[in-house]
């Protein structure tokens, strides 16, 4: 950055940060934001999966789900070392928090639990069996696709450079949830599958908030965003559905 240029119109002209040092108090603020939505989300996630694990119906499912798990905690385990940099107090950030708890399996859209943290409302809810955990992660790997791409173009190089090695891993997890569904599909389950894809898809887009945000200005001037809500969302309504039509399923209605 030139000795001459303020940090926010370096930001604003597409210039990245490299540490904490040189992070503007906002830039900072929104940052950790980001990166604790992110870490709370992976670690709520696996922590519902491993509650799975041994519903898998055979040994390649369940050595399939703990993969899922560790590779889900050592994401989280990535990013939270990243804000440990900024100071967060990462022993007790990780290891004294209820990741497990849920609010009840028919509580309405947008449901809240008693004791709230950052992540996205979709790992709110409980996984009811085998099939439904299936389908969900069919659905959120998708929406990890999409969020990823969007986060791997971050102004924060540090995170944007620890994303891109997390984002084939999650991908990965998609296609695991692909063959998982025909299988259940082959056993004679495309109807409670379908079932779970409905129950799941409105709570999955839930994750890309509304169509509007006040902070997208301010994001995007920061280099922390690079496209609405609402484009994020439509990418992943398209990707998902066609991995649906693939596998003999239809998308849900949010």
């Amino acid at each position: 950055m030139p000795d001459d240029m303020k940090i926010a119109d370096y930001l604003a002209q597409g210039g990245v940060l490299t540490s904490p040092g040189n992070a503007p108090p906002r830039y900072r603020a929104e940052l950790m934001r980001m990166m604790a939505s992110f870490v709370d989300s992976e670690l709520a996630g696996a922590a519902g999966f491993a509650d799975i694990i041994n519903q898998g119906p055979g040994v390649k499912e369940r050595i399939a789900a703990s993969r899922i798990v560790m590779e889900k905690t050592d994401h989280a385990d990535q990013v939270l070392n990243l804000m440990g940099e900024f100071g967060a107090d990462t022993d007790r950030y990780a290891n004294y928090h209820p990741w497990t708890d849920r609010v009840a399996r028919d509580a309405p859209v947008g449901a809240e639990r008693a004791n709230p943290d950052m992540r996205l409302a979709v790992f709110n809810y409980p996984l009811d069996g085998w099939a439904d955990a299936v389908a969900m992660n069919l659905l959120m790997g998708k929406a990890a696709e999409v969020q990823l791409k969007e986060y791997s173009r971050i102004s924060y190089q540090p995170l944007a450079e620890a994303v891109r090695r997390i984002a084939p891993v999650e991908a990965n997890h998609a296609r695991l949830a692909a063959e998982g569904v025909e299988k259940l599909k082959q056993g004679g389950q495309q109807g409670d599958v379908q079932a779970s894809i409905d129950y799941w898809w409105p709570r999955v887009a839930l994750s890309f908030g509304s169509g509007t945000s006040k902070r997208a200005a301010s994001l995007a001037a920061m280099g922390l965003r690079h496209t609405s809500n609402a484009d994020l969302r439509a990418q992943w309504e398209q990707q998902a559905g066609a991995a649906l039509a693939e596998l003999g399923l239809k998308p849900g209605t949010s």
